[in-house]
């Protein structure tokens, strides 16, 4: 790649940059995607509890989440680009764990090392599109971004057509994804290593950024709303990645395929609304792209535990679409608030949503152990509600 590329420039949009990021992005998402895509065949095959499925989703997703604002904060100061390959290769142990355990604590293991790849991977992923991004900054983390969601809707569609035939085992075969993301993401890391230096290189502006006048105070409130606003969107959508395909096979008795097919159409939905968010958020401005897209969905939410199955399924499109365009918007929002800190910011937002979708299926799981799981869809319904407190952001776009 960096044979075919001059020195970059800070004012130019590095497109290949972008696309060879985010299809990194795609490959590692779509081994983490496998783990909850696989929840029917580990069930049945364990006699695992939604409890227990919730305590695995909950020990991949927290060790990422603690992980990455650490892995973003150090490599702010010290760009590590190989750790780009690094953090795959420990995916690909994990997959290969998961596809041949035993045990439940076996399963556990893997699913550690699935964290571990995916913390590793996306603060310094995400830093390489920005700085490639030639001030289209939203544009820029919505491509990177929809290469994961890409990838997250695949996981369905694999475990349908491939994980379910041939059972557990199928998940090591799998990691052979992981294994071509390590030869691509050693070729991004090498081009970071020979270019990064220009693009770090802090461009020349006589105007200062709006986000350096607000006090201390102002910025911490303002990423406190938006760590709220991540917790209403995670928390929602943990009931979607970890329990949809369940939800539908309890309330409308369709087959696991049938369910898995319907999860691919709520993921490809998600990956659509991440593309959009982004521009949309440049044009027009990233607070009213969070206004629209956390408080927008309310209506569709409370609905959806009421509909029939094909309007659940095009209801399940509407809210993908709408939430999916806040993450963009609210990731470079808080790049903007801390100039300078992108790592960090990067490792914290996509960290703690990883924690709060572990968080979120951990207790929704066994919530639905207690109740049911129709009564989890009916009580997250009114997540969306801490959208209001966007109205506290301040702006700081120019």
């Amino acid at each position: 790649m960096s044979q075919v590329m001059n020195p970059p420039r800070a004012a130019t949009t590095i497109y290949p940059v972008i696309m060879v990021a985010s299809l990194g992005h795609f490959i590692n998402d779509v081994t983490q995607a496998l783990l909850p895509a696989s929840y029917p065949v580990l069930k049945t095959g364990f006699d695992l509890s939604f409890a227990q499925l919730g305590v695995l989703t909950f020990v991949y997703q927290i060790t990422a989440s603690i992980l990455q604002p650490f892995v973003g904060w150090y490599t702010d100061g010290r760009p590590q680009p190989y750790s780009l390959p690094f953090g795959m290769i420990c995916s690909c142990a994990g997959m290969i764990t998961l596809g041949l355990a035993p045990n439940y604590p076996t399963l556990l293991m893997g699913a550690i090392l699935l964290g571990f790849g995916s913390s590793i991977f996306h603060p310094e992923a995400s830093r390489i599109a920005r700085l490639a991004s030639g001030g289209k900054h939203g544009f820029a983390q919505s491509l990177f971004q929809v290469g994961g969601n890409f990838g997250t809707s695949l996981g369905p569609l694999l475990a349908a057509f491939f994980i379910l035939p041939h059972g557990q085992h199928g998940m090591a075969a799998l990691a052979s994804l992981a294994f071509a993301g390590i030869l691509i993401l050693g070729g991004l890391g090498r081009w970071y290593q020979l270019n990064g230096s220009h693009l770090r290189a802090p461009a020349k502006s006589g105007k200062p950024h709006k986000a350096l006048s607000l006090s201390r105070a102002r910025v911490g409130l303002a990423i406190a709303v938006l760590i709220a606003l991540i917790f209403s969107k995670y928390f929602y959508l943990a009931s979607f990645t970890s329990y949809y395909n369940f939800y539908l096979m309890a309330r409308f008795g369709v087959t696991e395929r049938t369910a898995q097919l319907c999860q691919f159409v709520f993921f490809a939905a998600v990956a659509v609304g991440t593309i959009v968010g982004g521009p949309v958020g440049d044009r027009i401005g990233r607070k009213k792209v969070i206004w629209a897209s956390i408080l927008g969905i309310l209506p569709f939410t409370v609905v959806l535990p009421h509909a029939n199955l094909e309007t659940t399924i095009i209801l399940s499109a509407i809210i993908g679409t709408v939430i999916a365009s806040a993450f963009s918007a609210i990731v470079v929002y808080a790049q903007e608030l801390l100039p300078g800190r992108v790592g960090m910011v990067s490792g914290l937002f996509f960290g703690f949503a990883f924690g709060m979708g572990g968080i979120g299926a951990a207790a929704l799981g066994v919530l639905a152990d207690h109740t049911s799981i129709e009564f989890v869809f009916e009580l997250c319904a009114f997540l969306p509600l801490i959208g209001l407190l966007t109205i506290l952001l301040p702006n700081v776009e120019d």
